[in-house]
C-alpha cells in the first residue's frame, strides 16, 4: 500500500491528475468545448500510460 502511494505521488502522476482535474472543471463550466477536452485528455492519458508501459518494458530488459 505504501509503495503504491509513493508511485502515485510522482511528479508525472501529480501533473496528470492536476491536468485532468483542471480540464474537467473547464469542460463542466463550458469554458472549453467537449471536443477540445477529449483531445487534450486523450493526449495526457496516452502519454501517462505510454510512459508507464515503456518503464515496465525497460525493467524487464535489465
Amino acid at each position: 500500500m505504501k509503495e503504491r502511494l509513493t508511485r502515485l505521488l510522482t511528479v508525472k502522476s501529480i501533473v496528470t491528475i492536476a491536468l485532468t482535474g483542471v480540464f474537467s472543471v473547464l469542460a463542466l463550466r463550458g469554458t472549453i468545448e467537449s471536443g477540445q477536452f477529449l483531445t487534450i485528455f486523450t493526449v495526457i492519458i496516452s502519454f501517462y500510460f505510454g510512459s508507464q508501459v515503456e518503464k515496465a518494458s525497460q525493467k524487464k530488459g535489465e
